[in-house]
């Protein structure tokens, strides 16, 4: 039989924070790798030269030690703040293409938004602490990237 766990016990257990936060922004899918007759058959009516739009929602996860004294991973208010600097300042109501620099030259899937997330978070975030990046780019186009 399990022996019940006292606060005092000294095994230390892991935990995961989920912080959802949602966005907008527009961009066309198109690579300068690519003739126009290829992006458009890679990338169909999300080629369109206007673009399109979406309303993001970024679940950005982190995990470590539940620290015994404050019984978190981290600090919300500490992870809601990074994530204004990394996702809302530069990219609400932006077009990817044209407003953020790291997309010049980089194609702006939603694999790409997740790795610049990821990026910059872990710029910012204690090393190790940051698991998941989720983006739901609609309701069933889900990218999900943990930094590999």
């Amino acid at each position: 039989m399990a022996k019940p766990c006292s606060g005092n016990d000294v095994a230390e257990r892991i935990g995961y924070i989920t912080r959802a936060q949602s966005f907008c922004a527009c961009h066309r899918l198109h690579s300068k790798n690519l003739s126009d007759e290829e992006n458009k058959k890679v990338f169909g009516k999300c080629n369109n030269p206007n673009g399109h739009g979406h309303n993001y929602k970024v679940e950005v996860t982190v995990h470590g030690k539940i620290d015994r004294h404050t019984g978190m991973v981290m600090n919300l208010t500490d992870l809601k703040q990074y994530i204004e600097e990394v996702i809302m300042i530069p990219l609400d109501h932006k077009n990817l293409d044209k407003d953020v620099p790291y997309f010049a030259d980089v194609v702006s899937t939603t694999e790409n938004l997740a790795v610049y997330i990821w990026d910059n978070m872990a710029k910012l975030l204690p090393p190790g602490l940051l698991y998941e990046v989720k983006i739901h780019e609609t309701d069933k186009n889900i990218v999900v990237y943990r930094g590999e």
